[in-house]
């Protein structure tokens, strides 16, 4: 933001009055007066998945803060002071509030830098830098480096409706992930069913797998089995009841 001296010399007026008298009118004239340089800062964080009116408003948020604290009896330019607080405002909220899971503040700090620096050094070396070049740019190890790059993984989750950004697959991640088994809550009973037909005489055993297991009808179990169809009627019936009952007492 450019002023001229003149209205610089108005404004740090301003400052000196703010700070004897606190008026609120004041300070809210100053707040305006700036306006336009929390706008510039806020949009240097902008493409970083957050929307810029909720940056714009951190923004004016720290130029407040920046109001209110600015000395200007200690001789250094509010530009430059309001600089550091807007910008320190900036990278808490990305910090505290744009992260799906809790990462230590360190590596998220690198996180947010790793993209200026590796644009940086990607111009100056004409070639993306390697893991060291990045690590001596930002005086750190290179492990740290790779771990800044790790916890990105954290910064944003995905959404179980969001689609591949590439369009490759128009199916959203919900279906990829897979549905519910329906069968699943009927595991048990096949567990307590398995039990109690092993309980079951050798006989009357037979007459239910085939019937039930293998869709056979009575008169094709009477067949092989070798009695009558009535018969087996009888048996299936009897034996059904007997299950049920044990089941019942099993079940409860």
């Amino acid at each position: 933001m450019s002023l001229s001296a003149e209205e610089r010399q108005r404004l740090r007026k301003k400052f000196v009055e703010y700070k004897a008298t606190g008026n609120r009118a004041t300070r809210n004239e100053l707040i305006e007066a700036h306006k336009s340089l929390a706008s510039h800062l806020a949009r240097r964080y902008a493409n970083r998945g957050e929307p810029f009116d909720d940056l714009l408003q951190v923004a004016y948020l720290g130029m407040l803060k920046a109001v209110e604290r600015f000395d200007p009896e200690r001789g250094l330019e509010f530009s430059t002071f309001a600089t550091a607080t807007v910008e320190g405002e900036l990278k808490r909220h990305f910090r505290d509030k744009t992260w799906s899971i809790r990462v230590p503040r360190r590596p998220q700090e690198l996180h947010l830098r790793l993209g200026n620096v590796i644009n940086d050094l990607s111009q100056r070396l004409n070639r993306p830098p390697r893991i060291p070049e990045v690590a001596a740019e930002l005086g750190v190890t290179d492990e740290e480096v790779l771990e800044a790059m790790e916890v990105g993984g954290a910064y944003r989750s995905a959404s179980i409706d969001s689609k591949p950004a590439d369009g490759s697959d128009s199916t959203t991640l919900e279906r990829r992930l897979g549905t519910n088994d329906h069968g699943f809550d009927l595991a048990e009973h096949r567990v307590l069913l398995e039990r109690v037909l092993a309980d079951l005489p050798e006989r009357e055993r037979q007459i239910v797998e085939l019937r039930f297991f293998h869709d056979m009808t009575q008169t094709e179990i009477a067949d092989q089995v070798g009695i009558s169809q009535m018969h087996v009627s009888r048996l299936l019936t009897r034996t059904l009841i007997q299950l049920r009952d044990r089941l019942q007492t099993l079940d409860a």
